[in-house]
């Protein structure tokens, strides 16, 4: 299947919010030029086809394949923000078939607007939403969920939907989209320095490219595995996925906890990695289109919403918030790598190759959560 995004025809005939690729080459020359700073959502479907049924991974495969159902934790008392453009209008609808389907108990969403009512429906980010939505809850149904709706993908309309989840409440805020660097994304870099929250995104599609906010050093950037399971949730095989986006940011340097761990003087993309391939992908419901039903997605967007989920369970275990998530990771690696995280050694993103130890398609790794959420909580 390509790796490019593919939509339903049937869904709304909007044209999909996409990068524009000129100005990520041109150098930004103030942080003016923001205006024109697109944001794009890595989601990918396997098939255009709405079934009846769910086909994908489902939540308890997930959760036995990385270890989550043997940590006795459920995010209570945490808040996941899900920043999303756009939104779905029947997202609310949309967990409950999910939850009741995968006999998960249901949630309320929050769902706040801070700039107003979004812009004409657009099927990328519905899906989007139900992604981000539905499989965070899958991992940490204990959790909060706040939506936070911007009402475009233009950056700085996701940046200040980032800000006001920060400021109301959030303790781990998943930002499943990204732009190509810009020499102003520093400008931008304090937003993540909120105590007592933690930022998490994709590494993106777009291959051996380093995407922000991902590339921000207080962000977990979360890149893309396929990751195939026997029918028991079982691990048989996890390889890089070749679209997963990663390589070394052109403007943000390398950041004291990768020390050690990779020898470029820039910031290296992504931290930890995640199932991301859509032929290896988890089923969403989404009703906001034409027809209702169950799609098969994946993408690093499948992965940012579901790190932010092992985030917070690790958070709702401990006395007090974790500090910067990225410096726990990198330190507990230090000390027992093979311990706390399954190390992707084959496969690649046409530009770099998985292999031992930290690499720039799958960082460390993906999680062990059966040790790591434990070695998170007393960290």
């Amino acid at each position: 299947m390509s790796n490019k995004f593919s939509r339903p025809a049937f869904f709304w005939l909007i044209p999909l919010v996409t990068l524009n690729l000129a100005p990520a080459i041109a150098a930004d020359k103030s942080a003016a030029a923001d205006s024109d700073w697109v944001a794009h959502n890595p989601i990918h479907l396997r098939t255009d086809t709405i079934a009846s049924k769910p086909r994908g991974y489902s939540p308890a495969q997930m959760r036995h394949a990385y270890g989550v159902d043997q940590v006795p934790l459920t995010g209570a008392g945490q808040t996941i923000a899900l920043v999303d453009a756009i939104g779905s209008p029947t997202i609310q609808h949309d967990l409950d078939v999910f939850s009741s389907t995968y006999g998960i108990p249901s949630a309320k969403i929050n769902i706040v607007y801070p700039q107003g009512n979004p812009r004409s429906p657009n099927t990328g980010w519905a899906q989007e939403t139900s992604l981000d939505v539905e499989w965070a809850h899958a991992i940490a149904p204990g959790a909060n969920i706040m939506l936070v709706v911007a009402k475009g993908a233009g950056m700085r309309e996701l940046i200040n939907a980032v800000g006001y989840a920060a400021s109301n409440g959030a303790t781990q805020i998943s930002m499943s989209w990204g732009g190509f660097e810009r020499p102003s994304e520093s400008n931008h870099d304090s937003l993540f320095s909120k105590s007592g929250v933690m930022f998490i995104a994709a590494s993106g599609d777009n291959g051996p490219i380093a995407l922000w906010p991902a590339s921000s050093p207080r962000v977990v950037g979360v890149g893309g595995t396929t990751l195939t399971l026997d029918t028991n949730g079982v691990i048989v095989t996890e390889t890089a996925w070749q679209g997963s986006g990663g390589g070394q940011s052109r403007y943000e340097p390398r950041p004291t906890f990768q020390n050690g761990w990779q020898t470029s003087s820039q910031r290296g993309i992504p931290d930890v990695s995640y199932n991301a391939d859509p032929m290896t992908g988890v089923s969403i419901y989404l009703s906001a289109g034409l027809q209702p039903g169950w799609i098969t997605v994946g993408g690093t967007s499948a992965g940012s919403p579901q790190v932010a989920a092992i985030l917070a369970l690790a958070n709702s275990g401990r006395s007090s918030l974790l500090g910067d998530p990225n410096t726990a990771l990198y330190n507990i690696a230090s000390a027992r790598y093979a311990l706390y995280f399954n190390d992707i050694k084959q496969g690649g993103n046409r530009g770099f190759s998985a292999g031992p130890g930290y690499d720039f398609v799958t960082g460390l790794g993906s999680p062990l959560c059966n040790l790591l959420i434990p070695a998170l909580v007393v960290h």
